[in-house]
Parts: C-alpha cells; sequence; structure tokens
C-alpha cells in the first residue's frame, strides 16, 4: 500500500499486518521488571504463522532472546540479521490521550508506546517474510529474525553478552539491520555510526561550615568551574550546528548537565557538590585527548575534584557505506529502485547495534518510517497506518523488473504491467524458470539474465507483450471434467 494512498487497510493482508502490530503493542513489556513471557509466547505464534523454526537463550537469566530462523538455498554463506528490542519505556498514562497499551486506532493512527520505537519495525520483519514467502521468493542466504531485551536500558544484559555468546556465533552473521529513527521528510534514513555515550559524575570536595562564612577550598566554587567548562563546550557544538545546515545533531558531541547532588541544611556549607553528565561522543572525537582533558578541569577546579563513570563506551567505528559493502549497496538499490531517496545519517543516541558492529560485523540503523516526527519516547507515541504499511505499489509502475518467483511474476502479470523477469539459475529451482520460459513463449513476458539485462532492454518491444487472461475457475474444471470425467 503506498503512502499517499488510504489511511486504513485495503487488503486481507494489511489488515491481519494491523492486528499484528496491535497485539504486540498490547503487551506491557515496559520497565522497570520487565517479564517477557507474554512477547515470547506472541513471538512463537508468529513464527508458527511463518513456518519459522524459533531458539530461545537466556544468556542472562530471564532475559530471553528469541531467533527465529528463514533458511537460504546457500546457508553457509553469511546469514542476514533483522534485530529488534522488545522492551519498552516507562509511560506517564496520564499525559496519554489514549491509554498507551491499548493500541488504539483513531483517523488511521495507531496509538500506543512502541509505536515507533520499535515495535512497528519488528511487525515490518514479520509480515515481509510473510509477503516473501507467499509470493514464492527463495532467499540465497539465510535470515534470522531476532528480538531482544533491555535495549532501553542500555543493552548491557541483552545484545552486548549475546554477540559475545556462542548462540550469536553460530548464526554467522555477515549483516545486520538495527532499529533507526523516523524520517519528517520523504527520504529514508539509514544510520551507519552511533556516537559513543559517557555518563559520568564529577565530585567536587571542599570545606563545611557555617553558610555566613567565606571558607577556602569551597566545594561550591570547584562545581562553578566544572560546569562552566562543559557548559562552554556544549556551546561550542550548538555554534556548529548553527553555522553549518549540512550537520546533525550526531554530527557533533552534546553535553548535557543531568544532576547536581549536595547540601542537608539552607545555613550549612556542604562538604561536597556533585554534577552528573551525559555525554555523547561524535565519531570524530579522539577519545584518549577528551578524557585527558576532562582530568586537566578537575586538576584546575581544585584539590581532589575527582570524576567516575556510570557508563563509557568504547570508540565503534561506523559502517562503511561504498561499493566496497555489498549488503549496503543491496540496501540502496532497493530503496532507490521506489523512488525514495536514502540519507545516511549518525545516528545521535545508542542502539543494540553498536554491539553488532563492536565485532566487526556491518551494521545499518533503518526503521522503514518516513514522513513522520520522530515521536520515541513522547507521550501519545504513534504511528500512521499508511506509513506502516507503506511497500512498493505495482499499479503505479510503467513496467516491472523482477526475479522469477512465480508469486511474483503472476502478481504483475495481473496487475497488467509489462514485466521483465531476471533469471538466476544458481539461485532459483528448475521450476520457476520453467515458468518463465513458458510465459514468455506465450507471449506475457521477456526474461534475461544479470549479465543480458541492459542489452534485453534496448532490444525489446513491451509493445508486443499479449496481457495473461484472467483466471477462470470453469475452464479447469472443464478440463478435468474432459479428462477424468468428473460429473
Amino acid at each position: 500500500m503506498a503512502a499517499d494512498g488510504q489511511s486504513t487497510p485495503t487488503t486481507e493482508v494489511d489488515e491481519s499486518a494491523v492486528r499484528n502490530l496491535q497485539n504486540y503493542l498490547r503487551i506491557r513489556s515496559v520497565h522497570p521488571n520487565i517479564d517477557y513471557g507474554e512477547c515470547i509466547t506472541y513471538l512463537r505464534e508468529q513464527a508458527t504463522q511463518l513456518g519459522l523454526p524459533v531458539q530461545v537463550f537466556e544468556v542472562v537469566p530471564q532475559k530471553p532472546i528469541l531467533v527465529m530462523t528463514w533458511e537460504g538455498q546457500e546457508p553457509s554463506l553469511p546469514s542476514i540479521l533483522l534485530n529488534s528490542h522488545m522492551d519498552v519505556v516507562p509511560v506517564f498514562e496520564k499525559s496519554w490521550t489514549y491509554p498507551p497499551f491499548e493500541a488504539r486506532i483513531i483517523d488511521g493512527v495507531i496509538y500506543g508506546r512502541g509505536a515507533q520505537d520499535m515495535k512497528s519495525v519488528a511487525v515490518q520483519y514479520l509480515e515481509a517474510v510473510r509477503r516473501l514467502k507467499n509470493k514464492g521468493v527463495i532467499l540465497k542466504r539465510t535470515l534470522h529474525l531476532s528480538f531482544v531485551p533491555e535495549e532501553e536500558l542500555g543493552g548491557a544484559e541483552g545484545m552486548a553478552k549475546f554477540v559475545n555468546s556462542e548462540h550469536y556465533k553460530k548464526l554467522n552473521v555477515g549483516f545486520a539491520l538495527d532499529e533507526g529513527l523516523a524520517s519528517p521528510s520523504d527520504e529514508y534514513v539509514v544510520y551507519n555510526g552511533e556516537r559513543s555515550i559517557w555518563h559520568m559524575k564529577v565530585t567536587c570536595p571542599g570545606k563545611s561550615g557555617h553558610g555566613s562564612l567565606l571558607l577556602p577550598d569551597n566545594c561550591g566554587e570547584k562545581i562553578r568551574y566544572i560546569i562552566d567548562k562543559f557548559m562552554d563546550l556544549r556551546h561550542e557544538s550548538k555554534k556548529k550546528l548553527e553555522e553549518n545546515p549540512d550537520l546533525t545533531i550526531g554530527d557533533v558531541t552534546t553535553i548535557n548537565l543531568t544532576m547536581i547532588e549536595g547540601g542537608i541544611q539552607d545555613n550549612v556549607i556542604p562538604e561536597k557538590f556533585t554534577a552528573t553528565f551525559d555525554l555523547r561522543l561524535a565519531l570524530s572525537v579522539n577519545f584518549v585527548e577528551f578524557e585527558n582533558m576532562i582530568k586537566s578541569w578537575c586538576k584546575e577546579a581544585g584539590a581532589n575534584v575527582k570524576y567516575e563513570f556510570n557508563q563509557k563506551d568504547d570508540y565503534v567505528a561506523p559502517t562503511p557505506v561504498d561499493a566496497d559493502n555489498q549488503f549496503w549497496v543491496a540496501l540502496k538499490m532497493a530503496i532507490e529502485k521506489l523512488g525514495i531517496q536514502l540519507l545516511v545519517r549518525t545516528f545521535p543516541g545508542g542502539t543494540d547495534s553498536r554491539f553488532i558492529r563492536k565485532t566487526g560485523t556491518p551494521a545499518l540503523g533503518f526503521s522503514p518510517i518516513r514522513r513522520t516526527p520522530p515521536g520515541l519516547h513522547e507521550h501519545d507515541e504513534c504511528l500512521k497506518l499508511s506509513v506502516f504499511l507503506e511497500e512498493e505499489d505495482i499499479k503505479n509502475a510503467d513496467f516491472v523488473i523482477s526475479h522469477a518467483g512465480a508469486g511474483s511474476c503472476l502478481e504483475v502479470l495481473d496487475a497488467g504491467k509489462p514485466l521483465l523477469v531476471v533469471v538466476n539459475e544458481d539461485l532459483m529451482d528448475n521450476h520457476q524458470l520453467e515458468l518463465a520460459e513458458q510465459l514468455q513463449i506465450d507471449g506475457h513476458l521477456f526474461y534475461c539474465t544479470c549479465d543480458t539485462i541492459q542489452c534485453t532492454l534496448e532490444q525489446v518491444d513491451f509493445r508486443m507483450l499479449t496481457p495473461l487472461s484472467k483466471a477462470n475457475p470453469m475452464l479447469f474444471f472443464k478440463a478435468l471434467n474432459n479428462l477424468f470425467g468428473i460429473k
């Protein structure tokens, strides 16, 4: 269904997809203290419908990871992983227009925690597999769908441990897709890297005493110095964004003061102040030099000022997006074939894909959600059904180039569109090739190979093709009757 089309499901398949999304959103897999059992039950049911085997791993007790597998024709090749997380962030229910776990649909918009982050993407994975299998598509590589816990808490007890387990290594992952962000424009956005998260606390001790005095070694003066240094650096990042419209928030280091603690009474000078900062370090930052700068600030601030990390992510190299990355090239071509531009950005926050990249495996963050303001973690998190259901609409095509899957061929011919089938004998069963050959003999399509596609496009005349007759069950019945004497 095209994004510009109707805002409600128009086919039985679409209606089923929306029901699946509603059922997933209604599961309260919300922090804190999540019981993932209901998610696992739901996902097992989906796997059964799709005919996919399931494995459930508990690398950390009570933190299950479910993996569905669609085996390809060449399972020894590195596999493709589609990853999503089951958990969602807490809600302030009184601030929601509609209950956050009812998945209510109002005017073609579905409301619910996880509608963007990221249960909708998980269901899009499932529905993509369903539609491909219904069309008779056979994959070359094995495809895994993973559903992991604890991403919203940093992933330490989820993907971070899973990627180092033997269970994960046996999946033989060669490329992964994980979550991205909704794009407010017509373009899709793909994220090939992430800033590194540093959560740090600076402690400034001093001499305690009566509030009427000007004592030396004052913790207030020390904390002011530290805060000023961090805020000056924050201002530099704001200035970079203001002066260069080509930069996005993911291209700069962000610094935010998130907590200040200290003091016991109005008229008592405290013995210490602490300041906690949320830092997201840009990929261009030298981490050693940056930490040394903080060390020097602490020394300059005064005696015994110290810092500690609550979280300190390592630098993780971004995934290359060039001609040498065959997976990137395939994704880019598939999206551009739809007439949609693809933008490459650095993800502003942190996702599970950083743990995958850290193993050396290319991973991209991509949520197929466009023309939608990002609304993750917000009150009234929502998504238009037309966006959720967006797919290539054959009805709008002038002509179609497709693989030789029987379902795909018949879908295009049924829509009355000229069709060029590109066959690859290494990837298909003989009956698929035979179908393409017969349909060309009958004058309904042309077929070629990957090597001859350009030559074929230059030579064939699509006006010579004849429409495929609509199915007529009575003709089939008469044929059976003539053969077998059915009354």
